[in-house]
């Protein structure tokens, strides 16, 4: 309740001048809306009760009319201040979340689903303008326009105000009643939409996976499943606004009711008042409860804007989560053209309130040292559990994590790197907390290549330059493509880096995709490298071309593999051998087949399998 107070609060304090304006043109829209009935109960009493010339009222009717122009156009200025207001609430709303997730932690990047994102994104951040545009400028018409005519009403009429003044509690009333539910129903909507929309976006990344096992059908059904979840959730929320409009019509109906009954009396039987009274009453009664309907319709609306607010709350309390970003200029970091990268893309690292320190001296290819003090992790209660005892690993290390398939072995290597945080213990770099560095400071200088490297839609020289967190001169770009290897197919290509590769890395192979990852690398020059043995999969001739690039890479950095292959574990200055998630033994090659049983014993599988 207090993050959402404060967004809230934060998106209204920077349109106070639109607050005022709302409040200015709400005063006159409600001193012209008390003119107009005052104007037409003058001119009906003077045509229809005192028999008045056409000719002497012309100039009444007239006025009358100017009044009815101004109050629309009053009304028309209120509906266009609250659209600016929701504009600019829902740009600064949807900067607010971009930016969150940009500098969200590596391990609240990883949770959840993309589409979920997208949705609160994108839908979310939609649906909250009905609680500016709507929703606040019915409420200043709210607080301003019913006092001034119950203040009139009571000047012409005591008992009709006091009858006013009874009924009318009964709507704001109801509107509380109703909207504590509405709330409640739009947040369940949104966490289905989010649903809804991950699962569709997840089947959409992975249809050739789902034919290829036959799943097809099966997830059509999910997505079936998700999308009726959404359905029943938006008719609950219009199930309310229904009935909330019915109740509403009700009172509103009754309550004019009675105060017509009451002047009738008046008028017709006791003969206390005058027609000219009376019916200036009548006029104004109705305009008192419709701004109060309106005002519990608008309040349904804010309520249901007000769960998708919650759900973009949410998203910034989860992204915000251990996440402490450095300044960093925008577009740093996204397949945007070389110019862009050149002049946006600066990281400049700050010590925040003296917590974060960076991990490195300031020249960073000077490798740190790492120590793993006595990690325990798990993915849930229960789980698979990860533990280690307190190691050290030396600055210009090449160390090789291996085990069985399911040993824990990317799992470490995930918590090295900072993708995961561990339950227990920590990961200290340079005698340190890793958690007390600045993240975006350690991940400038760590570099992280998996088996299957992400391509971004765009052109070689693009995807190359992504990682440099510099500015970087095309002789550099063409030097890293020569050194990952790339040389020969950058001369094959017509447009050279300034080729077009598709999202993915559509039309390259796995060993292009590699070779453009190690590109990366060289361009970045990083203190520590991680690998997740990159080589696995490819035929001979690549698997060569990459390992020089790596053993050259290398040369000058602390690298951790996740090794399958015999080649690698035997040339590693460490190895870090890993079983059913404990981290058994650490040493040389020679020392591990001498002490450790389970290690000789897989190292003679692989001379078998013919994995060397």
């Amino acid at each position: 309740m207090k993050r959402k107070t404060s967004l809230i609060s934060q998106q209204m304090s920077g349109q106070r001048k639109r607050l005022m304006l709302l409040a200015a043109i709400s005063l006159a829209l409600g001193a012209a809306i008390v003119s107009q009935a005052v104007l037409l109960a003058e001119a009906v009493q003077r045509i229809f009760v005192e028999r008045a010339s056409f000719s002497s009222v012309v100039m009444l009717l007239g006025l009358l009319l100017a009044v009815m122009v101004v109050r629309t156009g009053l009304s028309y200025g209120n509906g266009k201040v609250g659209l600016h207001m929701a504009s600019s609430a829902k740009r600064n709303m949807r900067a607010a979340v971009l930016q969150s997730l940009t500098h969200a932690s590596m391990p609240s990047t990883l949770r959840g689903q993309t589409g979920g994102k997208v949705s609160v994104a994108l839908d979310a951040v939609d649906e909250a303008d009905s609680y500016f545009s709507l929703y606040m400028p019915r409420m200043m018409e709210a607080a301003i326009i019913p006092i001034l005519i119950l203040v009139v009403t009571f000047m012409q009429h005591a008992n009709s105000g006091f009858i006013m003044l009874f009924t009318a509690p009964f709507i704001p009333l109801f509107m509380i009643l109703v909207g504590l539910k509405t709330k409640n129903k739009s947040e369940e909507k949104y966490a289905q939409l989010a649903e809804f929309s991950g699962t569709f976006l997840d089947s959409l990344q992975g249809l050739v996976t789902l034919k290829i096992f036959g799943r097809a059908q099966r997830q059509q059904q999910e997505i079936e499943r998700s999308s009726l979840g959404y359905r029943d959730a938006t008719m609950g929320i219009l199930r309310i606004a229904f009935t909330n409009t019915f109740m509403l019509e009700s009172i509103v109906m009754l309550s004019i009711g009675v105060v017509a009954l009451e002047l009738a009396i008046q008028l017709l039987v006791f003969k206390s008042m005058s027609f000219h009274t009376a019916f200036l009453v009548l006029l104004l009664v109705p305009e008192f409860y419709s701004l109060l309907k309106n005002t519990g319709t608008a309040f349904h609306s804010g309520r249901t804007s007000m769960g998708a607010v919650r759900k973009v709350e949410q998203m910034l309390e989860e992204t915000a989560g251990g996440s402490k970003p450095a300044d960093r200029k925008e577009g740093a970091g996204t397949p945007v053209g070389i110019d862009k990268i050149h002049k946006d893309d600066r990281i400049s690292t700050k010590v925040k309130e003296g917590t974060l320190q960076t991990p490195f001296s300031n020249d960073v290819s000077i490798p740190p040292s790492i120590t793993l003090d006595h990690l325990q992790f798990r993915y849930a209660p229960d789980s698979f559990k990860l533990e280690t005892d307190r190691v050290q690993l030396r600055p210009g290390e090449h160390i090789a994590i291996v085990g069985k398939s399911g040993s824990g072995k990317t799992t470490l290597l995930h918590l090295i790197a900072g993708l995961l945080n561990p339950t227990s213990g920590e990961v200290r770099v340079n005698d340190r907390p890793r958690l007390q560095h600045d993240e975006t400071a350690w991940f400038e200088r760590v570099c992280y290549i998996t088996q299957h490297p992400y391509i971004f839609a765009g052109t070689f020289a693009e995807n190359i330059a992504i990682d440099a967190g510099r500015s970087v001169s095309r002789a550099e770009m063409e030097q890293a493509a020569d050194e990952a290897g790339l040389t020969a197919l950058v001369a094959q290509l017509e447009q050279g880096l300034d080729t077009l590769v598709g999202e993915g890395g559509r039309g390259l192979s796995g060993g292009e995709k590699q070779r453009l990852a190690l590109a990366r690398a060289f361009l970045k020059r990083p203190a520590v490298i991680l690998f997740d043995e990159p080589t696995v999969g490819l035929d001979l001739h690549t698997e060569r071309v990459l390992q020089r690039s790596i053993a050259t890479l290398a040369k000058s950095a602390t690298m951790i593999t996740v090794a399958h292959r015999l080649y690698t574990i035997q040339r590693a200055d460490r190895i870090l051998f890993m079983d059913h998630g404990v981290l058994v033994d650490s040493g040389r090659h020679e020392e591990l087949l001498v002490r450790l049983p389970q290690y000789a014993e897989m190292v003679d599988a692989q001379r078998k399998g013919g994995l060397t």
